[in-house]
């Protein structure tokens, strides 16, 4: 007899912003084949990271829970594959699993994916050109280009799987992570057209907090050779080296994501052919946003709003309304029980998220989040970004700069003087000047405190001990 639930299509790309998918009004791409899933389902225009860098987000979105529970709080943490996580459950309740492309949570003894009938990743990062790839344990060097290959792999898997059962396939691309390195289709793609800066391309970093000046991830200054591929040409102005960089880093940035969009295509194209669109969930979504020249800057790491949102499309013929939007907050840590949910499974008492399906079906749950927390633990290691939490509600956000290493993984102990944000994001969205020190505001900054707290207290996590 076949199982008749639903299959699950989780496709992830590395880095991959809301704001470069044409189904998010990007004004500076197109990605029609991401897009059939949005036009076929559901886009969430709030869907929040709680810790927008790769490796924390990832054993979020794998254990349901935050990463100060999952110890997994920075790049140089690895995840203890003994951790529950949602493809165990899967396979344990008779899904076919497998996780084909970035890992991305260490490797070796505890380290490798578990819950998993297949499994090929890379180690690592990873390389974009005949990467080398670990397959069940096996190390091997594959010919061609990285997200490709994922998909090749991500294909064969479902042609060889038992039809007989459902099926789980998490497809994790590594594009378009730094450096940026296009296929051999998409090299030229962009040539002979000037990509628009965004509208905070010339942010001074005045009116906020310092750890926005101090950051090291600016178009002008902190991009490195192997990111721009060839020679700056001699003699040109501040400014004008600024947009010729700009220029060479998101047309790479944009080729990388045509690829993942072309191969997304690929997939979508095999559910139609095998008649398993119908039965399958395919989400689309990142790891965390990315900035895209957006306040000076690439990289992600902070709070504010282009590093903090991921894209999260979905589709379900069998329950999702085509072409639907939602704005309620969501979660990677939502992520887990929403496909237990979906598959039937009870969500265990340890996962510290809440399934979203009713809001696919278009129903809102009786007391659903209205805020989120968020914390940053790798204070100033690789950018220079200070160690934060913060929370976001519908209107506000509020961060606080803690600036103290804690003894994390990785993190550089030189600690800093803390510093607070408050953003309306009403009358500022893009987040130039903070209103913490406006009286006007004195009574938002003492509720959202208040909210901090009780987020902090629901999820287990600590404050600061010498939080101002």
């Amino acid at each position: 007899m076949v199982d008749q639930r639903p299959n699950i299509l989780y496709i992830m790309s590395d880095d991959h912003a809301s704001h470069a998918m044409s189904c998010y009004g990007s004004r500076i791409n197109e990605t029609p084949n991401i897009d059939r899933i949005a036009q076929g389902g559901m886009r969430f225009d709030n869907c929040f990271c709680t810790n927008s860098i790769c490796t924390p987000s990832r054993a979020t979105i794998l254990t349901g829970t935050y990463n100060h529970v999952n110890n997994v709080t920075t790049l140089a943490s690895k995840m203890d594959g003994r951790l529950l996580t949602f493809p165990k459950l899967l396979q344990k309740h008779g899904y076919q699993t497998a996780i084909i492309g970035k890992w991305h949570l260490g490797h070796g003894g505890i380290h490798d994916p578990t819950g998993f009938d297949y499994w090929i990743v890379l180690p690592g990062q990873g390389l974009y050109h005949d990467p080398l790839m670990i397959e069940m344990g096996a190390e091997k060097v594959i010919k061609g280009y990285a997200t490709d290959l994922i998909t090749d792999y991500s294909l064969d898997w479902l042609r060889q799987r038992d039809t007989s059962k459902p099926f789980c396939l998490l497809c994790h691309h590594k594009a378009p992570h730094r450096p940026w390195e296009p296929d051999e289709r998409h090299a030229t793609m962009y040539e002979d057209v000037d990509i628009p800066e965004p509208a905070t391309f010339n942010d001074d970093y005045s009116n906020r907090a310092r750890a926005a000046a101090e950051a090291r991830m600016r178009i002008d200054r902190d991009l490195r050779p192997s990111d721009l591929k060839r020679p700056v040409p001699p003699g040109l102005g501040p400014q004008e080296d600024k947009k010729w960089k700009y220029q060479r880093y998101i047309k790479d940035y944009l080729r990388c994501v045509a690829s993942i969009d072309d191969n997304v295509g690929r997939m979508l194209d095999y559910l139609d052919q095998e008649g398993l669109t119908e039965n399958t969930i395919v989400i689309y979504t990142s790891d965390q946003g990315f900035f895209l020249g957006d306040h000076g800057w690439y990289d992600k790491r902070f709070m504010y709003e282009e590093s903090l949102r991921m894209p999260f499309i979905v589709r379900y013929p069998r329950e999702i309304r085509p072409g639907s939007i939602s704005k309620d907050i969501i979660l990677n840590v939502d992520f887990p029980p929403t496909f237990l949910d979906y598959a039937g499974i009870d969500v265990p008492d340890e996962m510290q998220g809440r399934s979203f399906r009713p809001l696919l079906n278009g129903e809102l749950p009786e007391g659903w989040q209205t805020t989120m927390y968020y914390r940053y633990w790798m204070h100033l290691a690789h950018h220079n970004v200070y160690a934060h939490y913060g929370v976001r509600t519908l209107r506000y956000k509020l961060i606080y700069y803690y600036a103290d290493a804690l003894g994390q993984p990785g993190a550089i102990d030189d600690p800093r003087e803390p510093e607070w944000e408050l953003f309306d994001l009403d009358s500022d969205p893009s987040e130039l000047c903070s209103v913490y020190d406006d009286p006007a505001y004195a009574d938002v900054v003492r509720e959202l405190k208040e909210e901090l707290g009780r987020l902090q207290a629901q999820v287990g996590d600590e404050p600061y001990e010498k939080e101002c």
